[in-house]
């Protein structure tokens, strides 16, 4: 049996006539043992602040983690604390808020902005009903205010949650009402478009000289993708308003948080498309704090590893020597990586890499001939390569500081001959961000096995790791396409 409770930080913020809820105080529900143990259950989170690392925002977080439904869920939280974020998904709304100004018009005319406040959906504006269904459904959040401005039309200018505390006596009669519907009814995602058969973008940059894959490669997909009745077409930067127009988006260009790869995943998510990498594994995967804290909470062998601010220089010190890997959050292809070999170097390089970013990585340096790369597809092994260092260098490439690099040999081998341990401590990395295609970089010496990073965009290559699928490599990844692209229509 299913169960709803309303979660609170104060039993006061909770003054809702006429409508029967079990209201839970916060503290109660992060520390009860008693949910711990129940499963079909869904959280209201109406604390008073979703700011992450709130106990708002760890409500939802331990209510996702309990396998609780929670509303609004971590997700919906990030992309509401940044703008960006939000009116990339806001512009999927286009359509819907002209044509609600059309009926609302009258009322808004001139330049001014206006705001509406949104409870589960609903709203006391009856034109603008069915956008604020809308609205709800891209940011399922129990309550929003949504500022709108005119920049020669109508356009979503602000979103933002509305804390429950600041609800006079008429807004708290909108939300009963609002509350009371929202649990009667059930509400359904919208329709994704129907199509006859599958249409798949690949995102790349063609000017890139380090892409997840070559040209030849690209070519492979799509014929990989012919062969399986799957039109399959090379897009770039510029064809980001036509990312609609497909089924499935694959990106094999280099991504990051603060770029535009991020935003097309965005995008195609929010298109309800299916979409390898995912944002979610976008925003895991390029930041090494993050993946450093997880894998060493899920006991994922790794490296000695510090999480280091401004004042934790000698403490990183003390529990790791030198030699020293310092490595900046987001970097990617051996870029923000560096080796210090004593404390004055270690001062030298921190200085420049705390202008970037406030906290950095302190990691153990192992030397070895090579790195081990898994590569993993929907929580299963694709490849096992092992890229060599590159010659008088310590990293498999070598940067000289104008642009150009150099890079050292590789050899690639079929899975069952990799050595078990590798491909299942890379299998236990990867299983913790999801089941996309990922990359996991691991080094072994006589010690053990452990963990470099995860990658969500690995390199497929041709001539590298294709070596020994070949053709089938890019078969495998098409078919994982199709199989998602299937899964999806019968739902």
């Amino acid at each position: 049996m299913s169960l709803q409770i309303v979660v609170v930080e104060n039993f006061a913020d909770w003054k809702v006539e006429g409508v029967e809820a079990e209201v839970v105080h916060v503290d109660d529900y992060l520390t009860g043992k008693d949910y711990f143990r129940q499963k079909n259950i869904q959280v209201v989170n109406l604390c008073r602040s979703y700011r992450y690392l709130s106990v708002g925002y760890y409500c939802s977080l331990l209510a996702e983690a309990r396998g609780h439904r929670a509303l609004p869920s971590v997700k919906t939280m990030l992309d509401l604390s940044r703008k960006s974020m939000y009116l990339l998904d806001a512009e999927n709304l286009e359509q819907q808020i002209q044509k609600a100004f059309r009926k609302h018009l009258q009322q808004q005319e001139g330049d001014g902005g206006f705001e509406v406040d949104v409870y589960f959906g609903r709203c006391n504006v009856e034109a603008l009903a069915a956008l604020a269904r809308q609205i709800f459904e891209v940011f399922p959040c129990p309550l929003l205010r949504v500022g709108f401005q005119r920049q020669g039309k109508w356009r979503i200018a602000a979103i933002k949650p509305l804390p429950v505390q600041r609800l006079d006596g008429v807004q708290r009669d909108h939300l009963a009402a609002a509350f009371a519907h929202y649990r009667k009814k059930r509400w359904r995602a919208p329709k994704g478009r129907a199509a006859s058969r599958y249409d798949i973008a690949i995102l790349h940059d063609p000017n890139d000289p380090q892409p997840p894959s070559n040209s030849r490669a690209l070519n492979q997909f799509i014929k990989a993708g012919r062969t399986l009745g799957v039109d399959v077409e090379l897009i770039e930067r510029r064809d980001y308003a036509r990312l609609a127009e497909y089924d499935a988006l694959f990106i094999r260009d280099t991504t990051r948080i603060d770029h535009y790869t991020y935003r097309f995943a965005k995008k195609a998510e929010s298109e309800e498309m299916v979409v390898l990498d995912d944002p979610r594994s976008i925003l895991l995967c390029t930041n090494k704090v993050y993946l450093a804290e997880l894998l060493r909470a899920k006991k994922v062998p790794t490296p000695k590893t510090v999480i280091v601010g401004k004042g934790d220089l000698s403490a990183a010190q003390q529990q790791i020597g030198f030699p020293m890997v310092l490595k900046v959050p987001d970097g990617s292809f051996s870029q923000g990586v560096f080796k210090v070999e004593d404390a004055a170097q270690m001062r030298e390089v921190t200085a420049r890499l705390f202008r970037e970013s406030e906290l950095i990585l302190a990691q153990e340096y192992l030397y070895t001939e090579f790195d081990w790369r898994v590569g993993i597809l929907n929580r299963q092994p694709l490849f096992v390569s092992q890229y060599f260092m590159s010659k008088k260098h310590w990293q498999i490439v070598k940067y000289d500081g104008k642009g150009g690099f150099s890079e050292g040999g590789f050899r690639t081998l079929a899975v069952e001959q990799a050595p078990a341990e590798v491909v299942s401590v890379a299998l236990k990395a990867a299983n913790l961000i999801g089941d996309g295609l990922y990359g996991v970089d691991l080094k072994q010496n006589s010690d053990g096995v452990y963990v470099i990073e995860v990658n969500d965009n690995p390199n497929l290559d041709a001539g590298v790791e294709d070596v020994v699928l070949k053709e089938e490599l890019y078969a495998q990844v098409m078919a994982e396409f199709v199989r998602r692209l299937d899964v999806k229509r019968r739902r």
